[in-house]
């Protein structure tokens, strides 16, 4: 008999763990589908970001309807204020909307369509399964891992009916239902242990539905449930909190403000629990409480979220001073070089942002590359091979960065949240980066064959200099301009770099057979041909790139494309 008990005790607590992990998957899966389907309309989304606290609610409410997780908006705030891309005030207006979208999952569950959870799965699989059309496919797939959460929590709901007939666990949801503190700490355990506020509601919403010994009352009730339900609410805010751990000290301000937002709307509703249930109750479908239980837990975490979003938005201002005066900005950090400034691998799952992100740190890349190339310039000009250690290890800097961005892109390829039109435009800002980083290579070895020149003691003519440092000038400018042609898709640009590009070869031609008429007459060494040669080789080469980089901003895409529209 006690075989039986235990049995049936293990059944319980798998089909409660396998269920959680069918919703769980199901929800990850919606998510990443979701973005697959809505594809450039996330931009779109992310635009409003960057404007007014009121849009920037509602776009923290759309992202994570869509994304169906507040915490990989938090995430995605915390990574954008991380960079300097987003405002503090602007990254805390959107994690109050993110509060608001994700009410949407509880909102979701509450439907009752049991007896239409498989044909939803077939259909889903069919879809995908048959059709050809990436984006189709990714509504199948939608459509399908929507079936998954459903039958998730289906799996929950059958194993905790035994549940409800033990006395044991009814008598310890007794007091849980009677002492709200208590509720709080068991919704917060629970979604720290699970980390996703959305699943452990779903929990909730499930056994409170289970009937109790009347059979028509919920064996938890729903002034039981919402002490639970705030708790679910602190509990999320963890995600936030690792989020930031590493970031810049207005990502920790962002995670703290989410805590902030959840535990002080805990602290207020605690004390009005029965009245809040009274209320619910009333704006809620009416019918055997069992039956409605589900919708009235959904509306209290709706209504929760809104009315503590309409009293921070109001007080945004007093919210940045609280989270400044416990996250003081200190002593500034020297700041490395070679360290990306905008790079975020908590956000890889949300291609549009990352892919943001990406974009900027090849800008901040080409600026370093602009500033090697100026320097280069200089040593030609001065011949000062002083300076030459400080390019040297500019040059280390460019190639660690240019690494780390590879690194990065790559992760973004494997992550497979991408769709087919995301990664052809991934493979450009691959061939953009490969020519920006070969530039800044390509000119350090320039100012490297001056420093050869002076350790060998070579001796160039002043006229072969100074057509050396108008090839340069006329490099640098054909670089400036290449890149102002990524961001802005300048067609006129375009066709100044390919003139440029002719002159260099003029330039080219001029400089070899001026160096080879000097040879002839005596006055430069034979000996100094292939070192001449070398320099006129590499900036052959760097003009290549700077019009590759141009082909690729007519031809493919540009760096704007990837931009938020502001």
């Amino acid at each position: 008999m006690r075989g039986i008990v235990m049995n049936e005790k293990l059944q319980i607590a798998f089909g409660l763990l396998g269920g959680l992990a069918i919703f769980i998957y199901g929800m990850n899966m919606m998510s990443e589908c979701l973005q697959k389907a809505a594809g450039e309309k996330m931009k779109s989304i992310l635009a409003l970001l960057t404007k007014n606290p009121l849009l920037g609610v509602l776009a923290g409410a759309v992202t994570t309807a869509v994304l169906q997780s507040s915490s990989a908006t938090t995430v995605m705030a915390i990574g954008f204020v991380s960079a300097g891309l987003m405002s503090l005030p602007q990254a805390i207006s959107i994690i109050f909307g993110a509060n608001i979208g994700t009410t949407m999952t509880a909102q979701i569950i509450a439907f009752k369509i049991s007896d239409y959870i498989y044909i939803i799965i077939f259909i889903g699989f069919i879809i995908a399964f048959v059709t050809k059309s990436e984006k189709i496919k990714s509504i199948g797939q939608t459509i399908f891992a929507f079936g998954l959460l459903f039958l998730g929590i289906e799996t929950m709901g059958d194993v905790m009916k035994p549940l409800a007939s033990s006395q044991v666990f009814t008598d310890l949801i007794g007091k849980v239902a009677h002492i709200p503190v208590l509720g709080v700490g068991v919704g917060t355990l629970m979604t720290l242990v699970v980390q996703s506020s959305s699943a452990t509601i779903a929990v909730l919403q499930n056994f409170a539905a289970q009937p109790g010994a009347d059979g028509m009352t919920s064996i938890l009730g729903l002034a039981g449930a919402i002490p639970i339900l705030l708790g679910d609410n602190i509990g999320t805010t963890i995600t936030a909190l690792l989020a930031s751990i590493g970031q810049s000290k207005d990502a920790k301000r962002t995670a703290v403000a989410h805590c902030i937002f959840n535990i002080s709307g805990c602290f207020l509703f605690i004390w009005f629990v029965k009245p809040f249930a009274a209320l619910i109750q009333y704006i809620s479908p009416k019918g055997p409480e069992i039956e409605v239980i589900s919708r009235q837990i959904a509306n209290a975490h709706t209504v929760f979220n809104i009315t503590m979003t309409l009293i921070w938005v109001c007080l945004i201002n007093v919210m940045v001073k609280i989270v400044m005066m416990l996250i003081p900005d200190g002593k500034s950090k020297e700041i490395d070089p070679a360290r990306p400034l905008y790079l975020d691998e908590k956000i890889i799952s949300q291609p549009i942002a990352a892919l943001q992100l990406v974009a900027k740190e090849i800008l901040h890349l080409s600026d370093m590359v602009k500033e090697a190339v100026k320097d280069t310039i200089s040593i030609v000009k001065t011949e000062e091979t002083s300076r030459m250690n400080a390019l040297t290890e500019k040059g280390h800097q460019i190639q660690t960065l240019a690494d780390r961005i590879t690194e990065y892109l790559a992760l973004l390829f494997s992550s497979g949240t991408m769709t087919e039109q995301q990664a052809s435009q991934t493979a450009s800002l691959m061939y953009v980066l490969s020519d920006v980083e070969r530039i800044g290579t390509l000119s350090v070895e320039i100012a490297g064959c001056i420093q050869e020149k002076a350790d060998h003691q070579y001796k160039y003519t002043e006229e072969a200099m100074d057509e050396l440092q108008k090839s340069l000038k006329t490099l640098e400018k054909m670089f400036d301009d290449s890149m102002k042609a990524l961001q802005n898709r300048d067609s006129v640009q375009v066709e100044k770099l390919i003139k440029r590009k002719d002159k260099i070869i003029d330039l080219d031609i001029k400089m070899r057979k001026a160096h080879i008429q000097r040879v002839n007459k005596g006055k430069c060494k034979s000996s100094m041909t292939a070192p001449f040669t070398n320099i006129l080789h590499l900036i052959d080469r760097m003009g290549n790139s700077c019009v590759n980089l141009a082909d690729v901003a007519t031809n493919e895409i540009s760096l704007e494309y990837f931009m938020v529209q502001h």
